[in-house]
C-alpha cells in the first residue's frame, strides 16, 4: 500500500482590530491546523498577540510566530533594506516576544513563518536567510521554519539543522521560476473557489501547479497557506479541507505525531 499523503493548512492571524476580520480569523481556526501570529511589527500588539494564542489553544491549532519588517503602512510587504544583522535582530525579538505571550498561556510556539517582504527577500537572498534562521536557531533550535518551497531559506534552514517546512499557496499565482507573481501585477491573487480547490489538490497529489503562462512547475508542499484577508476565506478553507479529506489526504500541522 502506498503511503497515506499529508499536509498542514496554515493561517496567518492577529493582523487586525476591526471586530469582522476578528471573527474572521476565528472561524479560519475552525478549518486550518497550523496559525501564524503578527508579532507587533508589520501588525499586532501584545493584546492580539495573546487574544491569538489563546483562540489557536483552543481549536488545537499549532502556534507558530510570524515576524516582519516595522513597516505597518504597507503591512510589512513593502521590501526595505536591512542588514543582516538587522534583519536576525528583529527576527529574534518578535519570535521571542511571541515565545513570552504564548507561555503565559501555557502553551508552546512550534514554528515560525517570516511575513511578507521578508519572507520573499530570504527566499531568494542567502545573506538574508541565514540572518533568519541563526535567529530562530538562537531563541529555540526545536521550531520549525517555514518558508517558500525550494528557497534559500528552506536550504539554509536544513544547513544550520533546522527542521524546514516548505509551503505553497493556495490562491497565489506562481512564476514558471516557482516563485509567487507578486501582489502588484495582474492575476496574482486566485479569487475563484473552485480554480483553488483543483489547484490544492494538484499540489498535493502531483506537487505540481500551473504557473502564470500555464505551464506546471514541480513544487513539494509540507504546508499551504490559506491568506485570512483574502475575501471569502473562511469557506474556501471549509472546501479545501472537505475536497482534502475527501480525496484520502490526512490534514495535521507540520511536526505533528498525531495520527
Amino acid at each position: 500500500m502506498g503511503q497515506t499523503l499529508r499536509i498542514d493548512l496554515n493561517c496567518d492571524i492577529g493582523e487586525s482590530t476591526d471586530p469582522q476580520r476578528m471573527d474572521a480569523e476565528e472561524r479560519l481556526l475552525t478549518h486550518v491546523t497550523s496559525a501564524n501570529i503578527a508579532c507587533g511589527f508589520h501588525a499586532g500588539n501584545p493584546e492580539l498577540m495573546r487574544r491569538a494564542v489563546r483562540l489557536a489553544r483552543a481549536h488545537r491549532v499549532a502556534i507558530g510566530a510570524h515576524p516582519g519588517f516595522r513597516d505597518p503602512e504597507a503591512l510589512g510587504r513593502r521590501e526595505v533594506a536591512f542588514s543582516p544583522a538587522e534583519v536576525e535582530n528583529l527576527v529574534a525579538y518578535q519570535v521571542g516576544a511571541l515565545a513570552g505571550i504564548t507561555a503565559l498561556e501555557g502553551a508552546q510556539l512550534s514554528h515560525v513563518k517570516p511575513h511578507g517582504a521578508l519572507y520573499n527577500m530570504a527566499a531568494r537572498d542567502p545573506e538574508l536567510a541565514t540572518a533568519v534562521a541563526r535567529a530562530v536557531a538562537a531563541v529555540d533550535r526545536h521550531l520549525i521554519l517555514v518558508g517558500l518551497a525550494g528557497s534559500k531559506l528552506i536550504e539554509t534552514a536544513r544547513t544550520l539543522g533546522l527542521t524546514a517546512a516548505e509551503e505553497a499557496f493556495a490562491d497565489r499565482a506562481y512564476n514558471p521560476n516557482g516563485t509567487l507573481v507578486p501582489r502588484d501585477l495582474p492575476n496574482a491573487v486566485i479569487h475563484d473557489e473552485n480554480e483553488v480547490v483543483t489547484r490544492v489538490l494538484r499540489l498535493v497529489r502531483d506537487s505540481l501547479v500551473p504557473a502564470i503562462d500555464g505551464q506546471p512547475v514541480r513544487i513539494h508542499a509540507d504546508t499551504i497557506c490559506i491568506h485570512g484577508d483574502t475575501v471569502g476565506a473562511d469557506p474556501l478553507a471549509q472546501a479545501i479541507r472537505r475536497s482534502l479529506t475527501e480525496a484520502g489526504v490526512r490534514i495535521a500541522a507540520i511536526g505533528s505525531t498525531n495520527a
